[in-house]
C-alpha cells in the first residue's frame, strides 16, 4: 500500500467499514492518504435494534470523523436482499463511485462471506474495478483487497469456496485499535457482549492474533487479490 494514494472501501452496510478495516483507515488517513467509503445499503432497514434514519446518518458521520474518512457515498440497495438486485445495477453504482473518487486501491468483502449482501458486494466490486478497460479516462485501480468482518466472514461454511486467507497485515497498534473500538461504538446496537465476535474483547483478540501472525502488535489482516504496477 502506497502513501498519498486514493483509497476506497466498498462495503454492504454501515459498520462494515470499521469492523473490517477501522484501524487501517485511521492509519492511512493519518499518513496523508485520501480515504473514502462507499456503503451500498445506507439505510440498513432490516437491522435489529436499528435507530431512526437521522440517527443512523449521524452515527455514520461521527464514525467517519473518528477514523478520518474524507467522504461517504451512500447507496439505497435493500438490506439482506442484494441477491434480488440485478448484478449490473450494483456494478454500475460502484463504477460511478470509482470514477468520482479516482480510487487507486479498493478494499471490499471476501466472496466466501456467509452474508449474502457481502458476497454480492464482493462480486460487483470485482467486476467494477475493470472499468478502466472500457473507459480510458478512468484512473486504473492498482490494488484490490478483501477484508474480514467479525461475526460474518468466519462463517464461510461452504468448503468448496476459498476461505479468507490474509496475506497482508497492517499494524494499527493500541492507538489504532482504540479508535476502531471508539468508532464502532458510534453505531447504535452494533457492539455486543462477549463472547460475541463484535464485542470489544473479541475485536481486541482478533487484532492481537493478526498481529502475532506477522510479528506485529495489534494488526488487521487483508487478502491481496489483485495488484497492477507500472
Amino acid at each position: 500500500m502506497g502513501i498519498n494514494m486514493n483509497y476506497l472501501f466498498v462495503v454492504a452496510h454501515p459498520d462494515d467499514e470499521v469492523l473490517g478495516a477501522g484501524g487501517t483507515i485511521k492509519k492511512l488517513s493519518e499518513e496523508g492518504n485520501r480515504v473514502e467509503v462507499c456503503i451500498l445499503c445506507g439505510e440498513a432497514k432490516a437491522r435489529k435494534n436499528r435507530p431512526k434514519t437521522a440517527k443512523l446518518r449521524q452515527d455514520i458521520i461521527n464514525c467517519s470523523k473518528i477514523i478520518g474518512v474524507r467522504k461517504v457515498y451512500l447507496g439505497s440497495f435493500p438490506n439482506i436482499e442484494f441477491n434480488s438486485v440485478p448484478h449490473i445495477r450494483l456494478v454500475q453504482f460502484i463504477e460511478k463511485i470509482l470514477a468520482v473518487s479516482e480510487a487507486e486501491a479498493v478494499f471490499t468483502h471476501h466472496p466466501a462471506d456467509v452474508n449474502n449482501d457481502h458476497y454480492q458486494t464482493s462480486l460487483a466490486c470485482q467486476a467494477a474495478i475493470r472499468l478502466f478497460q472500457r473507459n480510458p479516462v478512468i484512473k486504473p485501480v492498482k490494488e484490490l483487497l478483501f477484508m474480514e468482518i467479525p461475526s460474518s466472514t468466519e462463517w464461510s461454511l461452504n468448503s468448496s469456496l476459498h476461505s479468507f486467507t490474509p496475506n497482508i497485515f497492517v499494524e494499527i497498534k493500541e492507538a489504532g485499535l482504540a479508535k476502531k473500538i471508539e468508532a464502532l461504538s458510534q453505531y447504535e446496537g452494533v457492539m455486543r457482549e462477549y463472547p460475541h465476535p463484535r464485542s470489544e474483547t473479541a475485536i481486541r483478540g482478533l487484532a492481537s492474533y493478526r498481529g502475532c501472525q506477522a510479528g506485529l502488535l495489534y494488526a488487521e489482516g487483508f487478502e491481496l487479490v489483485f495488484r497492477r504496477e507500472q
